[in-house]
């Protein structure tokens, strides 16, 4: 199905499962709805599941040049009122953690807000000066940054060979300077702003690698827990996917979901 964001995008949606509750699963940069496979059947036997492509990824319509957060918040918000769900659990990886939060300020119905392995210490976050050199690698040698600069970021010891297979190879179905554009809003939002200003209880799920930083994260979001998982890099969904499963079953039960 499709939802049109506010800029006319059209914006491809999964939904399966039935509930009180409406999950809805936002992929990270360069991501897709294929992300939450693992999961997405076992939360159908309690929940509706949602899934969605934000723009420029996935199904949805190509990327915006240039883009904003407003306008991936936008998608997100797009597809809430599409499925017209009286509860909601907004549940972001990675970028969209922070679209996420971002849209939560402007729906009523969210009851909850899970930010998977993203947004997991507000008191260090990457300036847009900081990040335009990443930035200009990608669009100067994406492949080389794919495969020589990313994975330690990304990616732990553990980290499944298939997996980081998989990703890597999704990862360059587009070009740098397309790929670059596709994160660069994140850079350009004021990220504590918006965490101020949501309302809902907010969950972390994700690796273990960072330490614990819950306690800086309490002073943005209003009630914040974190839930660290062993084993497992930047995306647990498909890096331990049986751990996630648990660990998001877990935190939907402290919201009451």
């Amino acid at each position: 199905m499709f939802a049109t964001s506010s800029d006319g995008s059209e914006i491809y949606f999964e939904a399966t499962g039935q509930g009180d509750t409406t999950l809805v699963l936002v992929h990270g940069w360069m991501g897709n709805v294929r992300w939450w496979d693992a999961q997405r059947d076992p939360l159908a036997a309690r929940y509706r599941v949602v899934a969605l492509d934000l723009a420029g990824h996935g199904k949805s319509a190509p990327p915006r040049m240039p883009g904003s957060a407003e306008a991936y918040a936008a998608d997100i918000l797009a597809v809430v009122r599409e499925i017209d769900a009286p509860r909601v659990v907004l549940v972001g990886h990675s970028m969209s953690g922070a679209y996420a939060a971002l849209a939560c300020s402007d729906l009523d119905r969210v009851v909850g807000l899970i930010l998977v392995d993203t947004l997991k210490n507000l008191e260090v976050l990457p300036t847009i000066d900081q990040a335009n050199a990443m930035l200009a690698r990608y669009r100067a040698d994406y492949r080389d940054a794919v495969a020589n600069v990313l994975p330690k970021f990304l990616f732990a010891p553990t980290s499944p060979p298939a997996v980081v297979e998989r990703l890597q190879r999704e990862f360059l179905t587009v070009p740098g300077d397309v790929a670059a554009a596709l994160v660069e809003p994140l850079y350009r939002m004021d990220v504590r702003e918006a965490a101020r200003r949501v309302r809902v209880p907010v969950r972390g799920i994700g690796s273990d690698l960072h330490g614990d930083t819950a306690q800086v994260n309490r002073a943005y979001f209003a009630d914040y827990a974190y839930r660290a998982l062993a084993g497992c890099g930047h995306y647990p969904m498909l890096e331990v996917p049986d751990a996630f499963l648990a660990a998001l079953e877990a935190e939907l039960s402290t919201l009451g979901a």
